[in-house]
């Protein structure tokens, strides 16, 4: 399968589940708010379906490594990927929400919001890549 057609696959599926989600239980598939709440312990209920969700995305990638082979490991340093993650989580939470909730649901719900929200993630992440690549050298 060439890369745009598993990228294509993986689009549709996404979009598939972000859909069913939304009818199915009325909720947005904002990965980083179904992680936070599912941190913050809510009732048993709400907790279920998110732990469910987040399993999901699990599940799915390890389906997709033992069909599609192994993926290319980042070379950063373990540190780096961690301190990483952690700032991509705290700003999705400043920017009250993740390009899951505001990229794909948002913007396929015409939030203004979230276009605003998308636009500036997209900004954001092609000025680290250029400082990254031209200013500091790395990768």
């Amino acid at each position: 399968m060439a890369s745009w057609q598993s990228g294509l696959l993986g689009g549709v599926m996404i979009g598939i589940a972000a859909t069913l989600l939304l009818l199915l239980n009325g909720r947005i598939a904002g990965v980083s708010g179904i992680t936070f709440h599912v941190l913050q312990r809510g009732s048993r209920e709400e907790t279920a379906w998110r732990l469910a969700f987040l399993a999901g995305l699990m599940i799915a990638g390890g389906i997709a490594m033992r069909v599609m082979g192994p993926v290319a490991i980042s070379p950063a340093p373990f540190a780096v990927i961690v301190v990483a993650g952690l700032l991509v989580g705290y700003g999705a939470r400043l920017g009250g929400g993740c390009t899951s909730g505001h990229g794909v649901c948002g913007i396929g719900r015409m939030s203004k919001r979230s276009l605003v929200a998308t636009t500036a993630f997209v900004a954001a992440a092609m000025v680290t890549v250029y400082v990254l690549r031209h200013v500091a050298a790395v990768a």
